[in-house]
């Protein structure tokens, strides 16, 4: 078995998953890339390599099963066990999303991606994160997946365009993460949602006022949570998120 930590990033070829993988790398792990794109995910292992981590590519789609298995199969092959999980991967559906006039296959499209994505890859992976002495599980949320953010005053004009598939497959993804906490209680398995902040990425038209460096913070933070640390929360990087 091999004595570095291993993790795995999906969506890891650019924008916050990659420098959530450049910090993991940084810190000693050997880290899986997941990306649908072969280019992509090659080009960003080469860059990964070339600053010094040990990256390696995992073909990853977290919409199909067959995709996530094989990608069980390939960490296993690469250290028998995972260390680290980040669900990264995600998608907007496009903008605006007017409740009242939005195609309700957006809204799968999206819940498919960020949600049961994140429940496929979790699932596919546990047995190889019980495998490790301390893992960890990070799922990237939103501060628009807030509840108390969403509906507190002047949150009409403080929390972004109508979002009627995106946000709320935030809010759903921190339910689902609770969900797991309830099952994994009393295990070694610690897991959480990070809030990157406003981040300028292809995801939002680079319209973010901070780097993808500044983005991956919080989950890098989470990933490498000394034992006992928090199991259960909403974290950015000044603290707690309300639900």
């Amino acid at each position: 078995m091999s004595e570095a930590k291993i993790a795995l990033v999906t969506g890891a070829n650019k924008g916050i998953g990659y420098e959530i993988a450049a910090g993991l790398g940084a810190l000693g792990y050997r880290v899986g890339v997941g990306a649908r794109d072969e280019k992509r995910r090659d080009d960003a292992v080469a860059r990964l390599r070339a600053g010094g981590v040990d990256a390696f590519g995992v073909p990853l789609d977290v919409t199909d099963d067959d995709s996530v298995s094989a990608a069980a199969e390939l960490i296993t092959h690469h250290g028998g066990r995972l260390d680290a999980l980040v669900n990264n991967a995600g998608i907007t559906g496009g903008h605006p999303q007017q409740p009242s006039n939005v195609d309700p296959a957006v809204i799968r499209t999206v819940v498919e991606t960020n949600v049961i994505g994140v429940v496929r890859v979790t699932n596919a992976m546990l047995p190889l994160l019980r495998r490790s002495p301390s893992p960890r599980i990070v799922n990237m949320s939103s501060s628009v997946g807030s509840l108390t953010r969403q509906s507190g005053p002047g949150s009409e004009t403080t929390t972004g365009p109508v979002a009627v598939a995106y946000a709320p497959s935030k809010t759903f993804l921190n339910a689902v993460t609770l969900q797991y906490v309830k099952e994994l209680a009393g295990t070694n398995i610690l897991i959480n949602c990070a809030c990157p902040g406003f981040v300028a990425t292809d995801l939002n038209g680079f319209r973010g006022i901070r780097t993808p460096q500044q983005g991956a913070a919080t989950a890098i933070r989470l990933a490498t949570l000394p034992d006992g640390g928090p199991t259960g929360g909403f974290f950015e990087d000044a603290g707690v998120v309300s639900w």
